[in-house]
């Protein structure tokens, strides 16, 4: 039997580190989070670990990036964006965030919103790949809310990009508020509040 290619070992540690970073950094935090655990949990050593990443903070970015090229991934695929009308996409993209809180915290909430809060001022790296993938998956509606305004809101004066940050301050508090009740509930309700806010902007 064949060996496999080195780099196809190289890459299937890496992905388990990833697939690790992703999960105790939701669940723990990224300070709390260790080498240590992060190599247990992958079911790696150490020396597996430091092959593949030059430190904690390394694998942060990557998993960062990584977790930006999944859930783009994720959410081209949902449902809604097979609505016609620009504003039911948006607001099906809205409704989509509340389904999918389901399960455990640690499931549903972002691994890189959990990371900025705790880097945002310790680590310029690791706060620049989350700013990346918050700001990106933003900017990832706002040809829908544009076309959204042409037909529904043509004088209202605020931007497409702003009501597009909007909805992830909404979504991310949404978390928070989970996190600190310990039930999902308020956040289902907080984005019910968004869905609203949306419709009464566009008069729907």
């Amino acid at each position: 039997m064949a060996r496999p290619k080195k780099d196809a070992i190289q890459q299937s540690s890496k992905d388990k580190l990833l697939e690790a970073a992703t999960v105790l950094i939701r669940t723990n935090g990224y300070s709390a989070t260790t080498v240590d655990d992060l190599c247990l949990k992958a079911g790696l050593s150490k020396g597996t670990f430091f092959h593949n990443f030059k430190s904690k903070e390394e694998l942060a970015i990557h998993a960062a990036k990584n977790w930006s090229l999944k859930t783009s991934e994720f959410f081209k695929a949902a449902p809604y964006n097979k609505k016609k009308d620009p504003l039911e996409r948006f607001l099906g993209y809205i409704r989509f965030r509340k389904e999918i809180l389901q399960g455990d915290l640690p499931e549903f909430t972002c691994l890189v919103g959990t990371m900025v809060q705790e880097t945002y001022d310790s680590n310029p790296e690791i706060k620049e790949a989350c700013y990346e993938s918050i700001f990106g998956h933003a900017e990832s509606l706002n040809d829908d809310i544009t076309l959204a305004r042409e037909l529904y809101a043509k004088k209202s004066k605020w931007s497409s990009e702003s009501l597009a940050l909007h909805s992830q301050a909404v979504i991310q508090g949404a978390f928070i508020l989970a996190k600190a009740s310990g039930d999902v509930k308020t956040a289902s309700q907080s984005i019910d509040h968004l869905e609203n806010y949306i419709r009464l902007l566009f008069n729907k």
